[in-house]
């Protein structure tokens, strides 16, 4: 099969079921940022969690926390998607424990995104040193 022949049958593909790519494309983009206060430091209180370009069907989200360096799970949390694209500060409750590191450490943040059968739609995680 030539590249021509590749190129006419995936632009047929995206013509004839556009919500199947942008579905699978939206997926691929969700993403979360975070940004670690002091008050954070040894604390049951979780950082502020923003999300973007969640993907349809997603009722709900599940967070947690890791330790790169240290491999400890840190806890997280299962939410509720309330369409604000916001997990509040001290959202994530189940056992979490903020950074407590005794130096720089790396921490993960995932979250998944979930529809109304339990299965996951996305993921998406970002690492930050702490302190």
């Amino acid at each position: 099969m030539t590249k021509l022949s590749m190129v006419i049958i995936l632009s047929a593909i995206v013509f004839l079921f556009p919500n199947i790519i942008s579905s699978s494309a939206m997926a691929d983009d969700f993403d979360i940022t975070f940004k670690f206060e002091r008050q954070h430091k040894c604390s049951p209180t979780s950082p502020k969690i923003t999300l973007s370009n969640i993907p349809e069907g997603t009722q709900t989200f599940k967070a947690r926390l890791i330790d790169h360096d240290n491999p400890h799970n840190h806890g997280g949390g299962t939410l509720a998607n309330d369409g604000s694209g916001v997990l509040g500060e001290g959202a994530l409750t189940e056992g979490y424990n903020g950074p407590c590191p005794p130096s720089s450490h790396l921490y993960e943040i995932t979250v998944r995104a979930l529809d109304a059968n339990g299965k996951e739609l996305a993921s998406a995680g970002k690492k930050r040193m702490f302190p």
